[in-house]
């Protein structure tokens, strides 16, 4: 089926399209995948699919409050809904045909990669860096927080398996990643670390970048830093 790829309940296929429009309304994504806004797939985007994708992403959020839902919420829900997805068939019709559309661009908007005809398609490699968020919730504790910078939400992008962060307590800045002597892997935002009481008033050094589900790594992120509490 034709839909066989689409989130069939409301609050999936909401996650999913919202997945989609933050990554290709990101004015470098869309332009250079040929949807700037003086072409055609363009004006069309413009004028046709993401107005359809803000009257179902309205009509859900009034839905999804239990003290708004009524029964004339639902049916209209459902209206908004049905005309929102063969826009949504529409669009993914076009990028999976588009030469300047990549199966890594595809994973990241939460659509199906292209079949290269073995039914093995190669896992990209990463190409963001994460953005990261440190708290310190208690004394000897940081947590390191990672955001998928594309979409601003908490946690991994599409396809990627996890974090690796390095990090080491110097007195120094560090110059190269090789300086943060401790790794690990972390799949679940946040990462957390304590320490002893001897560290408190130290800096911590960190970095992180992520990495696939066979093990390639993306780029570094800049090395960051944070007082032991």
């Amino acid at each position: 089926m034709a839909s066989d790829w689409m989130k069939h309940n409301h609050e999936a296929l909401y996650d999913q399209a919202n997945q989609t429009v933050e990554y290709i309304t990101v004015v470098d994504n869309r332009n250079r995948m040929g949807f700037s806004d003086d072409t055609p797939l363009g004006i069309w985007l413009d004028g046709v699919f993401l107005p359809k994708h803000t009257d179902f992403n309205t009509a859900f959020n009034i839905w999804r409050d239990v003290s708004t839902r009524t029964r004339a919420m639902t049916v209209t829900l459902k209206e908004k809904e049905d005309a929102f997805k063969p826009e949504y068939r529409n669009l993914y019709a076009s990028l999976k045909g588009n030469p300047l559309v990549t199966n890594n661009d595809l994973v990241r908007m939460a659509l199906p990669e292209r079949s290269s005809g073995s039914g093995h398609m190669p896992i990209p490699v990463p190409l963001t860096v994460p953005d990261t968020k440190t708290l310190t919730p208690s004394p000897g504790v940081i947590e390191v927080q990672f955001y998928d910078p594309l979409t601003l939400r908490r946690g991994k992008p599409h396809g990627v398996h996890g974090v690796e962060i390095v990090w080491a307590i110097l007195d120094t800045p560090p110059v190269n990643w090789s300086e943060l002597i401790h790794s690990a892997i972390d799949t679940k935002t946040p990462f957390r670390l304590s320490f002893e009481g001897e560290d408190r008033g130290r800096r911590l050094y960190f970095a992180l970048r992520w990495e696939n589900q066979v093990g390639d790594k993306g780029p570094w992120s800049e090395i960051t830093s944070v007082i032991i509490p």
